[in-house]
C-alpha cells in the first residue's frame, strides 16, 4: 500500500511521464536508473494498476497513469509551496526567505527590476524568484507567491489589489512609415504589416474592444512573446501595440491612429489569502504595491 507521505515514488513517476524513459528520468532527478525503476514498480504494486507499457519509443503511459498526472502535479506544487513556506520563516522585523513572483513578460522585463532593486535595499535577506508568464492560475497551483497581472484575477482564494491602469496605443518605426505610409483609418490596417499574437491570444483579449477587431489573420508578423512584439515594432517590422510610456522613450517610434485607437490595461497585484501574512510575502507585496503605484501614476514610465 502506498503511504501518502511517500513523495519520492510520485516524483519518479512524473519524471518518467515527462522524459519518456527510466534513464532520462534518472538524469533529471539525480537518481540511478534502477532506483527510478524500483519506484515505478512500487507505485504500480501499491496502486494495483499498470502505469506504463514498453515500446520502441520508450515507456508509454497507460490510461491509469494519465489520470494520475494532475493529482501528482498538484502534490508537486503543494510540496514546492511547503518548501518555500518553510524558508520564509524568521523575524518579522527583518523578513527573510524566498518569495516567488509571477509577472507578464513586459512588466517583468521592463518594470519590475527597478522596483525590486529598491525592495532589495530594504529587505536584503529576501530571496527573489521571478517567473514570466501570462497565466492567472499559478497562485492557486502554488507555482508563485505573488502575481502581477494586467487583468483582474477572479479565482476564489486570492486577495487582489487594483493598482491602476496603463495606457496603450499603436506604434510603428519611422522607417516603416517612410516605406509604407501612415494609415488614416482603422480599415486601412488590413493593407499594412501588423504585429500580433500567434497561438496565444491572452494579451490581445485583455485589450480587445469594438475599436479594433483583433484576429490572428490581421497579423503578418506573429509571436506570442510580448517582448518580441515590442522589439519587432522597434525594428520596423510593422505596426503593433505597446505601452505609450515605453514608446515615448524611443524617438524613432511614431503613433498610429492615435485619435481612433486607444487601450488601457489594468494592473493588479494578487496573493493567495493563506500566504498574505507571511512576513517576507507581506513585505514584498507592500513594496510591489508602492512601486507599481508610482509607475502607474507616472503613466507607466
Amino acid at each position: 500500500m502506498i503511504e501518502p507521505s511517500d513523495w519520492s515514488l510520485l516524483r519518479s513517476f512524473l519524471a518518467v511521464i515527462r522524459r519518456g524513459s527510466l534513464s532520462a528520468a534518472a538524469r533529471a532527478t539525480g537518481l540511478t536508473q534502477p532506483t527510478v525503476g524500483r519506484h515505478i514498480d512500487e507505485l504500480e504494486a501499491g496502486l494495483g494498476v499498470a502505469l506504463f507499457t514498453r515500446s520502441q519509443a520508450g515507456l508509454l503511459p497507460t490510461e491509469a497513469a494519465t489520470a494520475l498526472v494532475p493529482h501528482a502535479e498538484a502534490m508537486e506544487a503543494a510540496f514546492a509551496a511547503l518548501v518555500r513556506a518553510a524558508r520564509s520563516g524568521g523575524d518579522a522585523r527583518q523578513p527573510r526567505g524566498v518569495v516567488r513572483i509571477s509577472a507578464s513578460e513586459i512588466v517583468g522585463t521592463f518594470v519590475l527590476p527597478t522596483i525590486l532593486a529598491g525592495i532589495r535595499k530594504r529587505y536584503p535577506e529576501i530571496i527573489i524568484e521571478l517567473v514570466l508568464n501570462n497565466r492567472t492560475d499559478d497562485l492557486l497551483r502554488r507555482d508563485a507567491d505573488i502575481a502581477v497581472r494586467m487583468i483582474r484575477p477572479k479565482q476564489d482564494g486570492l486577495v487582489a489589489r487594483r493598482i491602476g491602469s496603463v495606457p496603450l496605443g499603436l506604434y510603428a518605426h519611422r522607417d516603416y512609415i517612410a516605406r509604407f505610409g501612415l494609415p488614416d483609418m482603422i480599415e486601412a490596417l488590413a493593407a499594412h504589416h501588423v504585429i500580433g499574437f500567434d497561438r496565444d491570444d491572452h494579451s490581445a483579449r485583455s485589450v480587445a474592444s469594438s475599436q479594433l477587431p483583433i484576429s490572428r489573420e490581421l497579423f503578418s508578423y506573429r509571436t506570442d512573446s510580448d517582448v518580441a512584439q515590442v522589439t519587432a515594432i522597434e525594428a520596423g517590422l510593422g505596426i503593433g501595440g505597446m505601452q505609450i510610456a515605453m514608446a515615448r522613450r524611443n524617438p524613432a517610434l511614431v503613433p498610429v491612429l492615435a485619435n481612433q485607437v486607444a487601450f488601457e490595461l489594468d494592473c493588479w497585484l494578487a496573493v493567495h489569502e493563506d500566504q498574505k501574512d507571511a512576513p517576507p510575502i507581506r513585505a514584498m507585496f507592500d513594496g510591489l504595491a508602492e512601486g507599481l503605484a508610482r509607475w502607474v501614476s507616472e503613466g507607466g514610465r
